[in-house]
């Protein structure tokens, strides 16, 4: 298929620059897969329509302060400037080591050194970069005695997507409400409609509810270049499911009961560890799936979700489920009813 089939027209200011004041009350569209049929709800009524034969797997991810400001010495013509640089950490590939973005780029060279510092002006960690890849930087911490996450949590910025130009002035706010393991750059947004009271409600209601993990990294946001889809390089992104979950959605699947992935996340994380007989495994990895029409689904059955980008490689997921004919034309009726897009904007709840 090609590039532009996936494309709609999507005026700007639809576009959610900031989240509603209640995370529950953004509304959402239900449709159905098989006839197209579509319904427009608010998110908090979400409880009257699942039951103790639904399964909502949740992504237990936790966005982190990805963005830091330090700076770094360069020596043009001998002479020693110093420059302030700009890094986005990307993937962590072990304890003390991440691939980042970094700007500006001419500058990150291997064998320099970046200094980063605390609020009183001194240094709290020094980062080597070591080799340049295809994403960026590979970079490595070399103070030890802190701890990591902790440090950046209080000492930098949390990421927003490219589309949000607005700041952020509650940064809990681009984090669910059941977040447990940092390690992404952006948010597993279709979390975001959840409360901890609608959770709640939920369980009483007898809805099974699972986490698995996949750290969303920057890749999210790369574009789709190639114009047939098939030749686009799928980004890769660690995923985790822990034994005794597996165990029990397996369960779950052999009494018919309905797996409702929330958000494209916990799709790739579950259909990514699915074989071809349905049945889900356990463990850690990477994955790189790229989930398109004619896609054969081997585990989810219904998806809560945002709204995506055009010619995105999520549009092309959501098209696999439900049909392309099917999700544009849900999109087009979104927009005319001015629904708000992306990360902070409404859901749609595909059946």
């Amino acid at each position: 298929m090609k590039l532009q089939d996936f494309d709609y027209y999507l005026p700007e200011e639809l576009i959610a620059q900031t989240p509603l004041e209640k995370r529950d009350e953004s509304r959402f569209l239900m449709l159905d897969k098989n006839s197209g049929k579509i319904s427009h709800k608010i998110f908090k009524n979400i409880t009257q329509y699942l039951w103790e034969n639904d399964v909502l797997v949740l992504n237990k991810t936790s966005v982190i302060n990805a963005r830091l400001f330090g700076e770094m010495d360069i020596f043009p013509n001998g002479i020693q400037e110093t420059k302030n640089v700009e890094i986005f950490l990307h993937w962590q590939i072990s304890l003390d080591t991440w691939e980042c973005l970094g700007y500006p780029g001419k500058n990150l060279k291997i064998g320099r050194i970046i200094r980063f510092y605390d609020e009183n002006k001194n240094i709290i960690m020094t980062w080597e970069i070591l080799k340049v890849s295809e994403m960026g930087r590979y970079i490595k911490f070399s103070k030890s005695g802190f701890d990591f996450f902790e440090t950046i949590e209080k000492l930098w910025e949390l990421p927003l997507p490219p589309y949000i130009t607005q700041k952020l002035d509650d940064p809990s706010r681009y984090q669910t409400v059941f977040h447990e393991t940092p390690g992404s750059a952006a948010a597993p947004t279709a979390g975001l409609h959840f409360t901890e009271e609608l959770l709640e409600t939920l369980e009483k209601k007898w809805v099974k509810i699972e986490k698995v993990l996949l750290h969303v990294w920057v890749g999210t946001f790369k574009p789709v270049e190639a114009e047939n889809i098939l030749d686009h390089y799928m980004h890769s992104e660690f995923i985790q499911i822990e034994k005794e979950t597996a165990d029990r959605l397996n369960e779950y699947k052999k009494q018919w009961k309905n797996i409702i992935a929330v958000g494209t996340t916990c799709v790739r994380t579950l259909e990514s560890f699915s074989d071809e007989n349905g049945i889900l495994w356990y463990g850690e990895k990477s994955t790189s799936i790229f989930i398109y029409p004619w896609y054969k689904w081997k585990f989810v059955s219904s998806l809560i979700t945002n709204f995506h980008l055009p010619q995105s490689t999520l549009l092309m997921l959501v098209s696999s489920l439900a049909g392309r004919e099917n999700i544009l034309n849900a999109y087009q009726t979104a927009v005319k009813e001015k629904y708000r897009f992306f990360s902070f904007g409404d859901a749609m709840w595909i059946k």
